[in-house]
């Protein structure tokens, strides 16, 4: 056999127990959130990966990280995952997002939700994110004004309105002047009440009785509202007062009605960004997706705690009533 046939055969032989190796190997995502991973948001994540063909375990990771409702966790937990050099790095809301940010330049971060990617410093702009993060936003501050329009269908007599808000969130602002829009055309007066913490939530809700609010448009969202939705339902009964909501883990605790953006859809979109990167597409690439699914939820049990009575017109619009 001439010499340089047995070379190529040498050489051959030793790549290609290399390049097997790495086709094998197998994509590693980090996911951090605020909330619990046994919600419905991580399991549309799961299911928007099954749908593009990753099985985890079998041909992906996820390093799986919860803050739980504590913001203080979030930085460590996005330096652990840059620690274990993943691929990816998914986030479930702005506290996670900005805290990945501040880990790592590098590695690609996908966005599930954000309410204004732009303003919070996480995109140049929705359309040409310009650096390692990218993803959907929930930016749609017309909803405020949307919610405030299905309120005063269902209190026909509403003539003042409490809105709880958070005012360090980047989108307060805007969702605010939307509502205060809304309000001008009907007539109605608001009362803005900032919750910042857990415990503004039972002062706010005593402030919106003595300022004889008719009823309260909940604008909060984030570690807040989740870790205290279920005293949250409990107030707005003892207060009588209708309160229409943003997020769907309000109405899994017992909540009135919810109108917003399908963050479920959200996740299960994220998929898509993960599976573009891992294919070789840049975030800076990547456009910022804005919601294009929305939910009208009602609770009739609830309604019924406040002896509310919701018109026939308004429930036939709705996605979902809960009996």
């Amino acid at each position: 056999m001439p010499l340089r046939f047995l070379i190529v055969l040498i050489v051959l032989a030793l790549s290609t127990p290399a390049e097997a190796q790495q086709a094998k190997k197998v994509p590693r995502i980090g996911y951090l959130t605020g909330t619990s991973l046994s919600g419905n948001t991580v399991m549309a994540f799961r299911r928007g990966l099954r749908e593009l063909g990753y099985i985890e375990s079998k041909n992906i990771v996820i390093e799986w990280r919860s803050a739980e409702g504590n913001r203080d966790r979030h930085r460590p937990l996005a330096f652990e995952l840059t620690q274990l050099k993943v691929d990816v790095i998914v986030t479930g809301g702005e506290d996670s997002t900005r805290a990945a940010k501040e880990a790592t330049s590098a590695i690609p971060i996908v966005m599930t939700n954000d309410r204004d990617p732009v303003s919070n410093g996480f995109v140049a702009s929705l359309a040409h994110p310009g650096s390692n993060i990218t993803g959907l936003s929930t930016v749609s501050p017309e909803l405020s004004g949307k919610r405030l329009e299905l309120l005063k269908e269902i209190v026909p007599r509403l003539s003042r309105v409490a809105v709880f808000g958070t005012s360090n969130q980047a989108s307060n602002s805007q969702e605010l002047r939307e509502i205060e829009r809304v309000a001008g055309v009907f007539g109605i007066k608001v009362q803005y009440l900032d919750v910042l913490g857990p415990k503004d939530i039972e002062t706010s809700f005593r402030a919106a009785v003595k300022g004889r609010a008719a009823a309260i448009l909940f604008q909060v969202a984030g570690p807040i509202a989740d870790s205290q939705r279920s005293q949250i339902a409990a107030l707005a009964v003892n207060s009588r007062l209708p309160v229409m909501y943003e997020l769907q883990s309000n109405m899994e605790a017992g909540g009135l009605m919810r109108y917003g953006v399908n963050r479920n859809d959200l996740s299960r979109r994220a998929a898509t960004y993960v599976d573009k990167i891992l294919k070789g597409a840049k975030p800076a690439d990547l456009p910022v997706e804005q919601p294009t699914k929305f939910e009208f939820i009602i609770n009739l049990k609830a309604a019924k705690q406040i002896g509310l009575t919701i018109p026939p017109n308004v429930l036939a619009r709705a996605d979902k009533v809960i009996k």
